[in-house]
């Protein structure tokens, strides 16, 4: 199976390449070579999903061509596991191309625009026939000029790759490290949904929970756009973790349960990928993430009250026994539009000003 994982990592990496960089004239040949014909394509707001190839061209792939004519994907992360029967090629990296005409609404600057993404792809026989594609639109927006929300806690800056140079998994790795990647993951995950926010432990509490147990001194977070990178566990808990937990506590009392379950039975959610290759270990769901949103400080926003669900992916680098990096696609558009934050509006009003 090592050996048949690491062809599939290898093939995918090519075509994925190929179908970016081949032009729209070669888009939907070389996706119905890859695709299967009723795949689901999942993508971040304002994209969204459906089923079907035609989509593609129509919605994903064919209006960045059209945005950045020489468009090209580079990957900086590409590994390949199964999960529940599952076989999936999940990658991190940037889309790259000169931003010659508006995309989704934002305005074209005739500069390079970097879009980052997170991406999990399940394949069957030989094709996709589910599609995760979490893009960094509100990246997009930053590099055009704009920007519709609070500050960002964290550096708002381009991802770079793993800092052990690595992340193109193309040999076949030991079974045994990477069941131990995804096991600390999971390990450390346990630690997270143990935690009582209710305590109102603050900054301290975050830093001294059995967290610390898992994650490297040095360790890096990278966060969407309107989160942003951090270093170490005291900056990932001051620019993220603190005022993240802050405004999604735990979900407990208050009828809260009542609302989770509901929004469990309509979306589905949990996890569709847990895996682990080599020093790598990725989990994501869609959603994977059910709060409510009751306490302040998250992206400057006050609390809606309302019950809210997060398209979330994780990608690891486990290094020197700890978790160094961790890079953590988010669909923020998508959860904003829950608490009634409609971030492309906000855009469209800032291109509008004075006009």
């Amino acid at each position: 199976m090592s050996e048949q994982l690491t062809d599939l990592k290898v093939h995918m990496h090519g075509a994925l390449s190929r179908i970016a960089e081949g032009g729209a004239e070669r888009l939907v040949p070389q996706a119905a070579a890859l695709f299967a014909r009723d795949a689901e394509i999942r993508a971040a707001h304002p994209i969204n999903e459906v089923r079907g190839i035609g989509f593609l061209e129509g919605a994903l792939y064919g209006p960045l061509m059209a945005a950045l004519p020489d468009l090209e994907r580079r990957d900086s992360i590409l590994v390949g596991g199964t999960y529940e029967g599952r076989t999936y090629i999940a990658a991190v990296g940037h889309y790259c191309g000169t931003f010659r005409r508006d995309w989704l609404g934002i305005p074209a600057t005739g500069r390079t625009l970097y879009l980052r993404y997170g991406e999990v792809f399940e394949v069957r026989d030989g094709r996709i026939v589910q599609a995760n594609c979490l893009w960094d639109v509100l990246d997009a927006i930053r590099q055009a000029g704009l920007w519709p929300l609070a500050p960002s806690l964290g550096v708002e800056e381009m991802w770079p790759g793993p800092i052990t140079g690595d992340g193109l998994v193309f040999t076949p790795q030991d079974p045994g490290e990477s069941a131990a990647s995804i096991a600390q993951t999971l390990a450390m995950h346990g630690t997270l949904g143990a935690y009582r926010d209710e305590a109102a432990q603050g900054r301290e509490g975050l830093l001294n929970m059995p967290q610390k147990e898992h994650w490297h001194p040095r360790m890096m977070w990278y966060g969407p756009a309107g989160i942003g990178t951090a270093r170490g566990l005291g900056g990932f808990v001051d620019h993220h973790q603190l005022p993240f937990r802050t405004a999604f506590p735990g979900r407990k009392g208050g009828g809260q349960w009542d609302e989770i379950s509901d929004l469990k039975a309509r979306h589905g959610g949990g996890h569709y990928i847990r895996i682990g290759d080599g020093p790598y270990s990725v989990t994501g769901g869609w959603p994977s993430v059910f709060a409510m949103h009751s306490g302040p400080g998250f992206l400057g926003l006050g609390p809606t009250g309302r019950a809210v669900t997060m398209r979330v992916m994780d990608f690891y680098l486990h290094h020197e026994g700890l978790i160094r990096e961790n890079w953590v696609p988010l669909d923020i558009l998508d959860l904003l539009m829950q608490m009634d934050v409609d971030v492309m509006g906000r855009m469209r009003a800032l291109l509008h000003r004075g006009s």
